[in-house]
């Protein structure tokens, strides 16, 4: 008779509440808090918050080691558990059914003080894991803590709110009115913001800033990537992040699918350990299809980061040779003012080119871009062919979907950027070849990180003289690119193929 003894941890098969509430996989916390120094786990003054808990896992693993790493201090197990359950574990979950779940997973039922609980010193049914149903503070349309869309999230008593009691207050020390040596978690994402279409802001951010207001020892979260070179609103987050030399240990999966699998989270997951008492370079660790790439370095030697580090290396000898970047030349959005939904009128004396061909348009409707419309211009898409700089299946990226010249008195509309526009068309034709290079997409890809490929994106990307063609052979050899360089972005970078 076959024998099966396969017992998967109940953790790790949960569906996930949506691409924003992720439940984090054991395996990964695992992972996480083998990043802290492991004293901290037989230490029976250490406390921990999860301000964010939905399956509980974190608590629970964490409730493990301590209970291992303090069986001399406490050798009563009764005892043990008691002091680690009342004294050291915290959390806030972030909904009604995740208090539940959090509960169930770490005390072993849903109400603290139950029959089964393996705690046997608590009075109320929650224990240290709080869940408080809060209604958002609107402000013209808005919630004042975390930018939700009151048309959105303004809702009745018997439906759930997602005003995350964590971040929706300005005295977050009043929660638990205690002081925490490691906060650690994995929040939400975003929030509707009442914008256009699907419109959405990234709120995993206001769990990050709220957590330091506590003046932790130690803080790991588990956030998007997308804030490490983009997204709405986190240019001061991102700054203040990448200056921050207290952030000891970044860890990045350029694919989220390699953390969450069947998760699709644009631009990849990453992980940190922030530490209150350390100041120096980060432990960069890149994951890219379960290869692992370290390197100790600033975060903010570019204005964007970097995510592979031998990218770095990579930009640092072309600086060395240039001071002028495609940046400096690439139109901004609407580069002749038409949005993106502006088609072709019945006659014009122009050529408006769109998504679906060509046709006549009139210059009077033209307020932008002016000194372009006699010129060769090379146009590509906004938006990147690949899924915010995550690879395909064969684990490379093409970048570009489209490239294309066009002719004097041919404009185009909001769903193209300019890269170039002049005055001969052998100029015009030699930066399109020049675009479809893997050096110049690789270049390109170091600063993608969502669905647009923005005008910044080039700036990494070199000028050069188009009265001449450009290989990948001949700007290797201009660069310096030695065999391993050369090898890295043949591995990134599909052949161009229109």
């Amino acid at each position: 008779m076959l024998q099966i003894n396969y017992n998967p941890d109940v953790l790790s098969c949960l569906a996930n509440l949506s691409n924003d509430e992720v439940f984090t996989p054991p395996k990964l916390v695992h992972e996480i808090l083998d990043m802290l120094p492991q004293e901290l786990f037989t230490s029976k003054e250490t406390t921990f918050l999860d301000p964010v808990t939905k399956s509980g896992v974190f608590l629970r693993e964490i409730a493990k080691r301590l209970n291992d790493g303090l069986k001399d201090q406490i050798p009563n197990q009764q005892e043990r558990v008691n002091h680690i359950f009342t004294k050291q574990l915290y959390g806030i979950a972030i909904t009604e059914l995740t208090s539940l779940l959090a509960r169930r997973s770490t005390y072993c039922t849903k109400k603290a003080n139950g029959e089964y609980s393996v705690c046997t010193a608590f009075d109320s049914e929650k224990g240290n894991i709080k869940y408080d149903r809060l209604q958002h503070t609107w402000q013209n349309g808005k919630c004042t803590y975390c930018g939700a869309s009151e048309q959105e999230y303004s809702r009745t008593d018997d439906l759930e709110t997602y005003a995350y009691q964590f971040i929706h207050t300005d005295k977050p020390q009043n929660i638990f009115n205690m002081k925490f040596d490691v906060i650690i978690g994995n929040p939400p994402y975003q929030l509707s913001d009442g914008g256009h279409g699907r419109s959405a802001s990234p709120i995993y951010h206001k769990f990050i800033e709220q957590a330091k207001k506590l003046n932790p020892r130690y803080l790991s979260m588990i956030i998007p990537s997308r804030w490490l070179g983009g997204g709405k609103g986190l240019n001061d987050f991102r700054s203040e992040m990448l200056s921050d030399k207290r952030i000891k240990k970044l860890v990045d999966f350029i694919n989220s699918a390699d953390v969450f699998p069947g998760v699709d989270i644009s631009g990849g997951i990453l992980y940190f350990l922030w530490e209150k008492e350390y100041n120096g370079d980060c432990e960069v660790v890149t994951n890219l299809s379960g290869q692992e790439h370290h390197a100790l370095r600033s975060l903010n030697e570019f204005d964007t980061f970097i995510r592979h580090n031998l990218g770095v290396k990579i930009i640092r000898k072309i600086q060395t040779l240039e001071k002028k970047f495609m940046s400096d030349i690439v139109s901004s959005r609407k580069p002749f003012g038409i949005d993106t939904l502006t088609r072709p009128r019945k006659s014009g004396d122009l050529l408006l080119h769109w998504q679906k061909g060509e046709g006549p348009f009139p210059s009077t409707e033209i307020s932008v871009g002016k000194e372009m419309i006699e010129k060769w211009k090379v146009i590509t898409s906004y938006v990147s062919t690949d899924h915010a700089g995550q690879p395909g299946k064969d684990g490379k990226l093409k970048v570009f979907g489209k490239i294309a010249v066009l002719p004097p008195k041919t404009i185009c509309n909001e769903t193209y950027l300019v890269i170039g526009a002049y005055s001969t068309k052998r100029e015009a034709e030699n930066l399109m070849l020049y675009m479809k290079t893997k050096f110049f997409r690789f270049l390109v890809s170091l600063n993608m990180y969502s669905h647009h490929i923005t005008k910044q994106s080039y700036s990494f990307v070199p000028q050069q003289d188009f009265n001449q063609t450009w290989t990948d052979e001949g700007l290797y050899r201009k660069y310096d690119f030695d065999t391993r360089e050369v090898e890295f972005i043949n591995s990134l970078i599909r052949p161009f193929k229109q």
